[in-house]
């Protein structure tokens, strides 16, 4: 196999993956004001469903999606997934009822595998050395994606608040003719695991994971931070709106900043990074910058000081490749779709959480009448949030970081 074509593909996939994703940030306030009716803050909570929809079914389906990965390869779950996600764009972009647009957020949180398995596929051709840089694809290859999706999106929004919509999936549908022609596989007939209906579940395969030495605290520090960094992406249009008065072509570009510095932090320094600090250091110092930046947003009034801070804040992405890296060299080569699977899980739970409590918080914060008129507030939860990862984190046991355990 060719490796550098393999890591092209990838970073195709998942850049125009952020891009579809992307593109309907800056006009979903405007759709589900349209659909719904209200204020902006009850928008803010129809979006923590959508999002919390689908994160649940990211949750349930994550280790289900990873178990048929090292079953029947990594080629087959990606291209399925892509078909029904151009699919799901299409009824979004139709939809003039909260509840078809529920429906697509449950068909399109089952399908959204790309990222868990892509990152197995990366963990199939790295090794214990290089895994946690090149785990660095992946937010990188998002950030290029949202350099292009946000401001796009806030461009084409200008046209028509569903336009966006259809334009994720044209590249859906284009992501998946080019992944037929040049995707290759990368599960062996010897890394092949047979599939177990009784670990292929969140639980099942947590039972599985814990038996790999300190992973069990891992994904607990992962989840609490995860929680806290989704409060970009669940509340800065909102808090931009409700802020500064930005309209979805400003909220785009501060995306698309965000984007770019996504991009060069984890494409590009943290290749320097960790080999400079390893990768306990490097994590510790994201969690620090993590909790100076959303405590400085959760006070900011300046429309021009966010957008200094917002590519200056993708800095605390650091600490995501470092985590993956530890946690993939924990596990056996037939056991990396598994455990991507409950990667995801444990990222889909933070998301189903985040959205119901960050926006229920920048509804209290920002509610007409109401005793203070803070929208940062959502931020300032992050930040306490992020202090808590930082304590368990150092406080873990020695010896947690090194050894990897074979497939149980």
């Amino acid at each position: 196999m060719n490796k550098p074509l393999a890591f092209t593909f990838i970073i195709v996939t998942l850049t125009i993956d952020a891009m579809g994703i992307g593109l309907i940030i800056p006009v979903m306030p405007d759709l589900l004001q349209d659909i719904e009716g209200g204020d902006l803050g009850h928008a803010a909570i129809w979006g923590g469903i959508l999002s919390m929809v689908f994160a649940l079914m990211q949750f349930l389906f994550g280790p289900t999606i990873g178990s048929l990965s090292d079953r029947f390869g990594r080629r087959p779950v990606l291209l399925v997934s892509l078909f029904v996600i151009a699919v799901d764009y299409v009824v979004m972009g139709l939809a003039h009822s909260i509840w078809l647009l529920v429906l697509t957020r449950v068909i399109g949180g089952i399908a959204a595998a790309t990222q868990a398995t892509a990152a197995a596929f990366i963990s199939d051709i790295s090794n214990k050395d290089n895994r946690s840089a090149n785990f660095g694809i992946l937010g990188a290859s998002f950030g290029v994606g949202f350099v292009l999706g946000p401001l796009i999106g806030g461009l084409l929004g200008e046209y028509g608040f569903r336009v966006p919509f259809f334009a994720a999936a044209g590249l859906a549908s284009l992501n998946l003719l080019f992944g037929y022609f040049v995707l290759p596989e990368t599960v062996s007939k010897t890394m092949r695991r047979q599939f177990d209906p009784a670990r292929a579940n969140p639980l099942g395969a947590l039972v599985q994971i814990r038996k790999i030495p300190g992973l069990a605290r891992f994904l607990l520090v992962f989840f609490l931070y995860e929680f806290a960094f989704y409060s970009y992406p669940a509340i800065w249009v909102y808090y931009a709106k409700a802020q500064f008065n930005w309209e979805p072509g400003m909220v785009g570009l501060s995306l698309a900043s965000f984007g770019i510095s996504v991009a060069v932090v984890e494409g590009l320094l943290i290749r320097r990074i960790l080999p400079w600090l390893g990768e306990k250091r490097t994590i510790i110092i994201g969690f620090m910058f993590n909790i100076a930046m959303f405590s400085a947003l959760g006070f900011l009034t300046s429309g021009f000081w966010a957008l200094i801070i917002a590519p200056f804040s993708a800095l605390g992405s650091i600490v995501v490749p470092a985590m993956r890296g530890i946690m993939a060299n924990k596990a056996a080569s037939n056991q990396q779709g598994e455990l991507q699977g409950i990667i995801a899980s444990t990222q889909s739970l933070a998301v189903i959480f985040a959205p119901l409590v960050l926006t229920y918080v920048f509804y209290l914060a920002t509610r007409p009448g109401g005793p203070v008129f803070l929208p940062g507030a959502p931020f300032l939860l992050a930040a306490a949030v992020v202090a808590v990862t930082l304590t368990l984190f150092t406080t873990r046991p020695r010896g947690s970081i090194s050894g990897q355990n074979s497939a149980p």
